[in-house]
């Protein structure tokens, strides 16, 4: 045994007898906000907050007080007597000491109001509530990031209840109705895995079984599966490649005609080229060259479970420009690019044998990340599942993060890349001596998408892919191979298939982009902004429902007109880049229907997501912002 084990082991062994309660012992635990207690086991002390981590039988982690435990001693049973006592009053809810398979999903603002209400089931448990009366004084102060609603007053409030009557009871849930941030500003309603910002960067000394313990405590957040399950992602595995090689062989036709299956297929040696696969390896490490090189700032990430915040170098710009520079160059001295067009089909492979190999060196890497470093929808336990989904949130080469960089890097900027060569082949085979109107409009829109992302780069920190899933097969086929080849269908058409635009349809469509462009953009600025600093006082004017979670979801501004304005720009946008490769053929519009899907499909599991992390206030978040575009997970 180390020193500095034994060390530790000591200072439990000293520090441990001083407390109450001990670790894994079964005591009392007083629900926050009400007057009921539920059977919890202690996981833990921490001698800084003085507070007792404990689990309930829902598996809802909490910090509370000592003088919020009781000995289970310490309860007896009750008469049922009382025709108005609170134990037989009927509730719809559940409490948090039910354990059922839909309570492990309740968020901790959810079972506060249950528990609140629910006396039924109450009523039956073996232990009762004596009548106590409870003072509630405030935890140490949150940061602004972790809470959005600290305007709230900082006096302390006393909150007496009595469980003898309804009365009381009834006084009880108005108050904690009418001042949930004072209630959130009292007690830590988090699980303790989501409050990062609470744990301390000094180091603690922590007990072998202690750690052992959060480990398997952590091991009850895994989400549920999504995408079809483990069946699914057998599934998508095999479809994305084949999906992909359908529309490039499709799109290469005289006649696009996606009614054409299975298109004409090739001989194999024509999908496989050396040098285009040569060519992909060199734009790859051109671009992570750039992602290194010391320019532009580092910005932090959102806190993660751990409560660590991860540094990212925002250079997207500079990227991009560099990278323009870089291609101007090479056609001025003689490069020809439309060496992608004619090669579209082996560019494909390559880029999709590049993405395979990675997706199992990052599986094979998170085997050996840090239980916390997982993602949570990544950690089925399914080996093809898990490759699928992604294992690891944010794997590092050091700090070189790889989901960020190939989320943002090689194939959004070689989006563009793709789409000005396809320009240069029009006029090569058309015998232009300029790109027509249709292709400089999808050249131009398309750039435009890409490079207010980039200059925006900052704020993907805050969406789902990096907040939430793991990069795993999903991700990088998306980043390396969905974006680039696919997204490029409109200019890939146009090469072959010119779209002659008359001023006025010109116009329309020039009008429409700038206003979904404008409504996307405004949307998302708005988002970014109250996520970062929710206590920003350029921001006081939103309206927010506050949620145990310690965030706050907004219901004003352009997120209290619809559920999800910043996607209506999206779709506005995406018609305005497939309208000037006119009605000829389905195939120019794959983009407009894809995203339609991809839009439906993750209004499920945002739904879904969304109610299991904030329960009643999501629902009435529902209820304030009744226009159902595509609702949005803060």
């Amino acid at each position: 045994m180390s020193q500095k084990r034994r060390a530790g082991t000591y200072l439990w062994t000293v520090m441990m007898p001083s407390l109450k309660y001990q670790k894994g012992e079964t005591v009392m635990g007083r629900w926050p906000g009400s007057s009921l207690y539920y059977e919890v086991k202690v996981l833990g002390f921490d001698l800084k907050s003085q507070l007792y981590t404990v689990i309930y039988k829902d598996g809802t982690e909490l910090e509370l007080r000592e003088q919020d435990l009781k000995s289970t001693s310490g309860f007896q049973a009750r008469s049922r007597s009382r025709s108005r006592s609170p134990g037989r009053r009927r509730s719809r809810s559940r409490s948090p000491g039910r354990t059922t398979r839909r309570s492990s999903s309740r968020t901790a603002a959810a079972v506060a109001a249950a528990a609140i209400t629910d006396n039924a089931a109450s009523s039956r448990r073996e232990t009762r509530l004596r009548d106590v009366e409870v003072t509630l004084s405030p935890l140490p102060t949150k940061t602004p990031e972790n809470n959005g609603n600290n305007r709230h007053e900082k006096n302390e409030d006393k909150l007496k209840v009595e469980n003898n009557t309804a009365n009381k009871i009834n006084e009880s849930e108005k108050k904690v109705e009418a001042e949930p941030e004072k209630i959130q500003g009292r007690y830590n309603l988090r699980r303790r895995k989501d409050d990062g910002d609470a744990k301390s960067d000094e180091a603690k000394v922590e007990h072998p079984e202690e750690k052992e313990a959060k480990k398997a405590a952590g091991a009850t957040f895994a989400t549920p599966l999504d995408f079809g399950g483990k069946i699914g992602a057998y599934f998508w595995l095999l479809f994305l490649p084949a999906w992909v090689l359908f529309l490039v062989l499709h799109v290469n036709q005289e006649d696009p005609s996606l009614a054409t299956f299975p298109p004409p297929l090739p001989p194999l040696d024509v999908f496989w080229d050396a040098q285009a696969l040569s060519f992909i390896i060199l734009w790859i490490l051109f671009q992570a060259l750039l992602y290194v090189t010391p320019v532009g700032k580092l910005s932090e990430g959102m806190p993660l479970r751990s409560g660590e915040r991860l540094k990212y170098r925002t250079n997207g710009f500079f990227a991009i420009v560099v990278s323009a520079v870089a291609v101007a160059a090479a056609v001025h001295y003689g490069v020809d690019l439309t060496y992608i067009y004619s090669h579209f089909l082996q560019l494909a492979t390559g880029s999709f044998l590049i993405s395979f190999v990675l997706s199992i060196f990052l599986y094979v890497y998170s085997r050996y990340a840090a239980p916390e470093q997982l993602a949570l929808g990544g950690n089925s336990g399914n080996v093809v599942y898990d490759f699928f989904k992604g294992h690891e949130l944010n794997p590092r080469i050091k700090n070189f993060d790889l989901k960020f960089f190939c989320e943002m890097r090689p194939g959004l900027i070689g989006w563009c890349l793709i789409n000005f060569a396809m320009a240069l082949a029009e006029m090569k085979k058309q015998g232009l001596d300029a790109p027509s109107n249709s292709m400089i409009l999808v050249n131009l829109f398309q750039l435009l998408y890409v490079v207010d992302g980039l200059w925006n780069e900052e704020a993907i920190l805050t969406t789902m892919d990096l907040m939430h899933d793991g990069f795993g097969f999903m991700l990088a086929f998306g980043d390396l191979v969905w974006v680039p080849f696919t997204y490029t269908m409109q200019a890939y058409y146009l090469v072959s298939h010119p779209s002659p635009l008359s001023v006025p349809a010109l116009t329309a469509i020039v009008i429409l982009k700038l206003v979904g462009f404008y409504i996307f953009r405004k949307s998302n600025s708005e988002k970014n902004a109250f996520r970062r600093n929710p206590s920003d006082p350029k921001l006081s004017y939103l309206k927010t429902i506050p949620t145990a979670t310690g965030k706050s979801l907004l219901v004003s501004g352009w997120w209290g007109m619809v559920r999800h304005p910043n996607y209506l720009g999206d779709l506005l946008m995406a018609l305005a880049w497939s309208l000037p490769c006119g009605f000829s053929h389905l195939l120019p519009w794959y983009y407009m229907i894809y995203f339609i899907i991809l839009l439906v499909h993750r209004d499920s599991r945002d739904m879904v997501e969304c109610r299991r992390k904030y329960g009643l206030a999501w629902d009435e978040y529902c209820r304030t912002v009744r226009y159902r575009i595509i609702p949005h997970v803060y």
